[in-house]
């Protein structure tokens, strides 16, 4: 920025320091990325299929982003490889500097329940 020049608005976030083109990553620009992972099961897309159950995005510029996810079962053999999927996408996302993919099993994950419609359709679930 010049001397003397004063920033717009948009550049000075909530802390008071000025952001000069930095990416603030979105839960929004997070659920995009995360459309291309698929099951490697299933291969049917993780969000259809009601895998993520929450996505936050933390710090100054929301820099630190959590993936809140299940799998289809506790004994997923691939489920490390799975994970790394995640964190890969959520970190290729510009702003983002860390990716925590933590995994739970509360609630267990019931496709009658959480999978959308279509992926309802594909599986038979009715």
């Amino acid at each position: 920025m010049p001397h003397g020049a004063r920033p717009l608005p948009s550049q000075v976030c909530r802390t008071g320091r000025v952001n000069l083109g930095l990416a603030m990553p979105t839960v929004e620009q997070v659920r995009e990325a995360l459309v291309e992972v698929k099951d490697p099961e299933l291969n049917l897309g993780i969000l259809e299929l009601g895998l993520v159950y929450d996505i936050a995005t933390e710090g100054e510029n929301g820099e630190n982003v959590n993936v809140m996810m299940t799998l289809t079962s506790p004994m997923c053999p691939v489920g490390p490889m799975f994970m790394q999927s995640v964190k890969d996408h959520v970190l290729a996302i510009e702003g983002v500097k860390n990716a925590n993919v933590e995994i739970t099993f509360t609630p267990p994950w019931d496709p009658a329940t959480m999978a959308s419609d279509d992926v309802k359709a594909m599986l038979g679930i009715w």
